[in-house]
C-alpha cells in the first residue's frame, strides 16, 4: 500500500486523465487500483514478495528456508486465487511488477495498455 512502484503508477495514470479508487476491500485481494465503471483492477507487485517468474529480485533466500518457502509460495497462489475470483466476476485483471516501474517508458506503456482496456469495459 503506497508503495513506490504504485505510487508511479498512480501518478501516470492520474496525468492520463484516469480516475480511480484504491484498495477496494469488498473486492478479492483488494486490488491497488479500481476502474469500478469499466470492472479493472490493477495489483501492483513486489517482485520479491510475489515470487515474479524470471526475475532476478524473485530470489528465494538462502537462509530460514523453512519460513520463506512455504510464505512466499502462499502468497503468489493466493494472488491467484484473487485474480481467479476477480475474473469469475467479471473483472479484467491487470498486473504491474515492480521490474517494470523502473524503466518509464514501461509505465507509459502499461497505462496505454490500461487506457484501452478500460474504454472497452465502459463500452
Amino acid at each position: 500500500k503506497d508503495a513506490t512502484p504504485e505510487m508511479k503508477l498512480r501518478r501516470a495514470l492520474y496525468a492520463a486523465g484516469l480516475r480511480y479508487r484504491l484498495h477496494a476491500r469488498e473486492l478479492p485481494g483488494k486490488p491497488d487500483i479500481v476502474f469500478r465503471s469499466a470492472k479493472v483492477a490493477i495489483f501492483v507487485h513486489g517482485c520479491f514478495w510475489h515470487q515474479h517468474d524470471g526475475c532476478s529480485r524473485a530470489r528465494m533466500p538462502s537462509t530460514r528456508q523453512d519460513y520463506w518457502v512455504p510464505k512466499l509460495e502462499g502468497n503468489a497462489a493466493r494472488d491467484e486465487q484473487n485474480q481467479s475470483a476477480l475474473q469469475a466476476e467479471g473483472w479484467t485483471v491487470l498486473t504491474l511488477w515492480e521490474c517494470e516501474t523502473k524503466k518509464g517508458e514501461a509505465i507509459a506503456t502499461f497505462v496505454a495498455k490500461g487506457e484501452r482496456v478500460i474504454a472497452q469495459g465502459r463500452k
